[in-house]
């Protein structure tokens, strides 16, 4: 973070200073929540969870080397104390982003969020310094401890946003006001929660509406391939710039194949010019969160040739997310096990079936959570895609959920070994371990809840005589 002494801080957040023999002492180091990650000029923010209190942790913080610990209550060691924790410190992001004066990126969509935001920050970091969120640290404790970790030399801040509901979003933006606000697409996820996709776009669109007018420079970037995301050009003073497949897209990808191992090739056209990508990510899925990466590195200024040599470079730099490793008996596990939603879990699908060309497939799959009323359905439609994909054997994994995948799978025609429900993720490991064979392919998705990337790691753990090889 940018150096503030504790009494700058005091009066940015509205907070009273206990136990400080010197308010002009500098906060010099990161801002944490995590008491083990506190350091020499660190400020340690003590939330009170459903299990732990990190007011307990305020003297081993400021032992480690913390400047000061922020919270609720005073607690014996230098601390700022507030009423409200959560909003002192979007306080403290708000004051060092409109400091800093860098151009803030936001982002946000049902689906694709973090791995888009990987392929931005990794395009932006080639043009200048750039501060990303980490994971998926997108709600309101996440996204302002990322903000404060940018510095003066911090050029571009791209933050993902999540939501739950409507003014989420509009309370992020608020947080930390982006000039560039991008909107991937409105899908299923969290439908439960919404109520209806029409409601989810609501949400979404929070961020657009909160852009700078294009005077100003603001600019929102929108799927012209969503029929939702693109009405939400109505609903902004900025900028529009399109991305996606469609003519009418500024930013499009022209002849998009796969290579015999799943990965994405297409041509880049951008207003200012066009150049071939072939990706290292795998599924047709990403041509999208490409485009998207590529839409917001334009408008920030940089080549088609550079974005396009940046994307053909980019890796993943979040885990569980379409991770790929071979054994070194040739089986491949697909761990894509970090969450699940109905686009995703098709997305997913496709890129199996895409690698696995003349190879066996499976598809380990698990709940996708909180889709309300629609679970049924979506649910019976991804047992039967895998079905209509071919993939040769369908391994639903859980409860009733589980279920209706293996329902739907039967329905549309698999009724001989093709698909079998197992009760939990180690019933799935004994299966795969007495039926692999050398050269399998070995997909494993579903919601977070239900803990399926166990599934992969014994998979790997089964394979791992010699050196197991990541690509």
């Amino acid at each position: 973070m940018i150096t503030l002494s504790l009494a700058e801080i005091a009066e940015v957040v509205g907070g009273r200073m206990h136990d400080i023999p010197d308010a002009s002492a500098e906060v010099t180091g990161p801002v944490v929540r995590d008491s083990r990650e506190a350091g020499p000029g660190s400020l340690f923010v003590a939330f009170i969870g459903e299990r732990v209190d990190g007011h307990d942790f305020a003297a081993q913080v400021v032992e480690a080397g913390a400047v000061a610990v922020l919270g609720s209550r005073p607690v014996g060691v230098p601390a700022i104390v507030v009423d409200d924790v959560q909003a002192a410190l979007g306080a403290l992001a708000r004051h060092v982003v409109h400091r800093l004066g860098t151009t803030l990126v936001a982002l946000t969509g049902s689906a694709g969020k973090t791995s888009t935001k990987d392929l931005i920050a990794q395009v932006l970091r080639r043009k200048a310094p750039t501060v990303f969120t980490p994971g998926s640290m997108n709600n309101e404790v996440g996204l302002p401890l990322t903000a404060l970790t940018a510095t003066d030399e911090t050029k571009f801040l791209v933050l993902e946003m999540g939501a739950r509901g409507i003014g989420h979003i509009r309370y992020l933006c608020e947080l930390t006001p982006p000039r560039i606000g991008l909107v991937l697409n409105v899908g299923s996820a969290h439908i439960g929660e919404f109520g209806g996709r029409e409601q989810i776009a609501r949400a979404k669109g929070e961020l657009v509406e909160a852009l700078p007018p294009a005077e100003e420079g603001g600019t929102a970037v929108l799927n012209a391939d969503d029929p939702l995301v693109r009405a939400m050009a109505s609903r902004t003073k900025a900028k529009v710039l399109l991305f996606g497949e469609s003519d009418e897209a500024d930013v499009r990808a022209e002849n998009v194949r796969l290579t015999d191992t799943g990965q994405p090739s297409f041509s880049l056209h951008t207003p200012s010019g066009a150049s071939d990508v072939t990706m290292r990510l795998y599924g047709e899925h990403h041509v999208s969160n490409a485009l998207a990466a590529a839409a917001v590195a334009h408008e920030l200024g940089m080549s088609a040739d550079e974005i396009a040599t940046a994307l053909s470079e980019a890796g993943s730099l979040s885990r569980w997310r379409m991770e790929v490793t071979e054994r070194p008996d040739g089986v491949t596990v697909v761990n894509d096990a970090y969450n699940a939603n109905p686009e995703s879990m098709k997305a997913a699908l496709r890129a199996l079936v895409a690698m696995g060309k003349g190879r066996r497939t499976w598809a380990v799959l698990g709940k996708m959570a909180e889709l309300g009323d629609e679970a049924l359905a979506e649910h019976d439609a991804v047992g039967r895609l895998a079905v209509r994909l071919n993939v040769s054997k369908l391994v639903a994994v859980g409860g009733r959920e589980a279920q209706w995948l293996q329902l739907g799978a039967y329905n549309e025609g698999s009724w001989g070994e093709e698909s079998v429900h197992v009760s939990d993720a180690q019933a799935a490991v004994d299966l795969l371990r007495s039926e692999l064979r050398p050269g399998d392919v070995v997909l494993v998705k579903a919601s977070r809840s239900v803990g399926l990337e166990s599934v992969a790691s014994a998979l790997l753990e089964t394979g791992a005589e010699g050196e197991v090889a990541a690509r």
